[in-house]
């Protein structure tokens, strides 16, 4: 594996598990953080497997795009699409004023994260 694809797999898991953590709060629940770092999280998995199958992507937190390249080495992937676009919102939008994720929407987005995020190491030969 490449030196620049595990520093993606670190900076992805980093926000996975800031993202599990604060789900386990109970107290002053941040449901918008959450959100915010899986999809970080699924858009770091994906951009891993982009730089492992060298193929050149942009500055972008729009998933469905990164979905798209990835596409191209994981046709299967295309069952990731309606995680992707439901994730997208999160990673710029859940950060400003009025817009406001919920507990349900925080759940679902987990769901989503750990899926995008199952397929990338199996994909990369990583312990899930």
């Amino acid at each position: 594996m490449k030196a620049a694809t595990r520093d993606w797999i670190e900076k992805a898991e980093a926000d996975h598990l800031a993202a599990v953590d604060l789900a386990r709060r109970r107290k002053l629940p941040l449901h918008d953080m959450v959100c915010f770092h899986c999809q970080q999280s699924a858009e770091k998995y994906l951009k891993a497997r982009l730089e492992e199958a060298g193929i050149h992507f942009p500055k972008t937190h729009d998933l469905e795009a990164i979905l798209a390249l990835a596409l191209t080495v994981e046709p299967l992937w295309s069952a990731l699409l309606p995680a992707a676009r439901r994730l997208k919102p999160f990673g710029v939008l859940i950060r400003y004023p009025g817009n406001d994720a919920s507990k349900a929407q925080a759940r679902r987005a987990l769901t989503d994260a750990k899926a995008i995020r199952e397929e990338v190491r199996l994909s990369l030969g990583l312990k899930v």
